[in-house]
């Protein structure tokens, strides 16, 4: 999304988010999902909308549905949805926060004709802050789920992927001291 203007960029957010909400029954969801837009189109520039709109018709990335009563809608095509989980790929972080002493733990079994998605998974891993404790288990202490899941469905691999949480591990104070200087190098 790096050829994305902001704006452009809000703007397909803003769609996502629109269809996660119509898409959710749970309540909770919808705050968690409002939350992420706050503000999200008081920073747009109306003089642009409709030129940035415009162009994100013409990259194919929305279409555009005329209604009856004159209006229009847009809607996030299947290029554009992968733009936005890419930004989202992009931007994902896990947030750091008091830990409740249980480790989350990321476990694969990703086929071989499946090699440049474990490898991703596995440098998203990284990059995310896990520890690796062997070539395809990983260890976080902070709550992940949501990103994991992301993760799981963007790469296509559910099938292959487990998440679980433990509260004791053997190695623990390694772990402790390794997750120690992460926070600290993130501060």
């Amino acid at each position: 999304m790096s050829n994305l203007t902001q704006n452009k960029k809000k703007i397909l957010l803003l769609l996502t988010a629109g269809a996660a909400l119509a898409l959710n029954r749970c309540p909770g969801r919808y705050f968690k999902i409002l939350g992420k837009l706050k503000g999200g189109w008081r920073d747009i520039d109306d003089q642009k909308i409709k030129e940035e709109i415009r162009e994100l018709y013409h990259s194919k990335l929305v279409s555009i549905k005329n209604n009856n009563d004159g209006t229009f809608s847009l809607i996030l095509t299947e290029k554009g949805k992968q733009k936005v989980l890419r930004y989202d790929m992009e931007k994902m972080r896990i947030k750091f926060m008091r830990w409740d002493g249980k480790w989350r733990i990321v476990l694969f079994d990703i086929p071989e004709r499946q090699k440049p998605a474990r490898d991703a998974l596995r440098s998203k891993l990284k990059k995310l802050g896990f520890f690796e404790f062997q070539k395809s288990i990983f260890i976080h202490p902070f709550d992940c789920i949501d990103e994991i899941y992301f993760l799981v469905e963007f790469f296509q691999i559910k099938p292959y992927v487990r998440y679980g949480i433990i509260e004791k591990i053997d190695n623990e104070l390694h772990l402790k001291k390794h997750f120690t200087n992460l926070i600290k190098q993130n501060s």
